[in-house]
């Protein structure tokens, strides 16, 4: 009897696989294993996926035929940070978002998340989607947190960076794209040019020694995936503050331009001829093709740790170099501790004061891995 049981639950099961609708055509099931992970709530939506299936929908390029949607508040929780490609429709703003965002094709998949199992928004707005009509419409319970918590690309809006970049927040932001092609033609305010073709040679040159520093990568929108791909790498070299702005540039320049950010400028100390720590810092990060760096400490100290980029020209030798000083961009002089670098600005200013220079005067400590320290006077 136990024989005929099993044996006919077997071809039950079996009949059901080929049941049509019981396997959407995206692939996604009514609730896939991952989703039946977290016990349902009360007011959950019922018909749930998993981490995996929306792995497959947060790529760039972005795909067609699917749509992540999180249903959190834009300036305090999506903005921050969310799932590449997902749109924001806010679940208080469902209402009046929605019949522009969502797509016509009612059968088209929808996945909406929010911030976890705590958080009713996403399983909200896909009861109203369904009420809308939409047929295929499935939540994501666990939601951002646990998107990040399994190591996944962490992304931001572009009005998000623009308020990092107004505020003046740390940060090295990295334009993957061509450099002749693209970048040179157009780019965001303060961004470094690291195409990802070249990213294996130029990367140790380009990015900061300090590991935990915050890289924000862009290309050219959701259709282009240099921007994923460079993050990747750089979270393989051990960046751990690592972060994509899936819109890119287009996204930018629709909302921006590429001159509404204040442009990096050499800010004057309060002593002559001085330029600001927090200025110098800025150049450093956002913009240090704009200057020339010049070391004036001997070899020895120049070779257990400086800026990147910077030349080495020792004080005791600057006076009858003075006509091989690099042209076309400013001069920033520095040393371990100010005196040196001063002196050099004054020689300069004196010999040949058609060069424009300032100085650091702080102190400065290296390693020989390129980490540094400044501590203002």
């Amino acid at each position: 009897m136990n024989f005929h049981l099993k044996t006919l639950a077997a071809a039950l099961c079996a009949a059901m696989l080929l049941v049509p609708g019981l396997v959407l055509a995206s692939g996604v099931a009514p609730a896939d294993a991952a989703a039946q992970a977290a016990p349902a709530q009360a007011n959950w939506y019922p018909h749930r996926v998993g981490i995996d299936v929306v792995r497959q929908h947060a790529v760039l390029p972005k795909r067609d035929g699917a749509m992540l949607i999180d249903s959190r508040p834009a300036a305090r929780k999506y903005d921050i940070g969310h799932i590449p490609t997902a749109v924001n429709i806010p679940d208080l703003q469902f209402d009046k978002l929605a019949p522009t965002l969502l797509p016509q094709d009612k059968a088209q998949l929808l996945i909406f998340y929010c911030d976890g199992p705590a958080c009713s928004l996403s399983h909200n707005s896909a009861f109203k989607a369904e009420k809308l009509g939409y047929t295929n419409v499935r939540v994501y319970a666990e939601g951002f947190p646990h998107w990040i918590s399994q190591g996944n690309l962490h992304a931001v809006s572009v009005a998000q960076l623009k308020k990092l970049i107004d505020e003046g927040a740390p940060m090295t932001l990295i334009d993957a794209r061509p450099k002749e092609r693209k970048y040179d033609q157009g780019h965001i305010p303060g961004a470094i040019s690291l195409p990802d073709s070249q990213f294996d040679k130029l990367a140790a040159e380009r990015l900061p020694a300090d590991k935990a520093a915050p890289l924000y990568f862009y290309c050219d929108g959701l259709a282009c995936k240099l921007s994923n791909d460079s993050a990747e790498k750089a979270i393989r070299m051990g960046y751990s503050n690592v972060k994509v702005v899936p819109e890119g540039y287009p996204g930018w320049n629709k909302a921006y331009g590429t001159a509404s950010a204040a442009p990096v400028q050499i800010v004057a100390g309060k002593d002559a001829g001085t330029i600001t720590v927090a200025s110098f810092e800025r150049i450093l990060r956002e913009a240090p093709d704009t200057v020339h760096l010049i070391d004036v400490r001997e070899p020895g100290e120049f070779a257990s740790g400086s800026f990147k980029g910077a030349i080495n020209m020792p004080i005791n030798t600057l006076e009858k170099n003075l006509d091989k000083l690099p042209n076309g961009k400013p001069i920033v002089f520095f040393c371990g501790a100010g005196g040196r670098s001063g002196e050099a600005h004054d020689m300069v200013k004196m010999y040949r004061p058609e060069v424009k220079t300032v100085f650091l005067d702080a102190n400065i400590k290296w390693t020989a891995a390129g980490d540094y320290t400044i501590a203002a006077k």
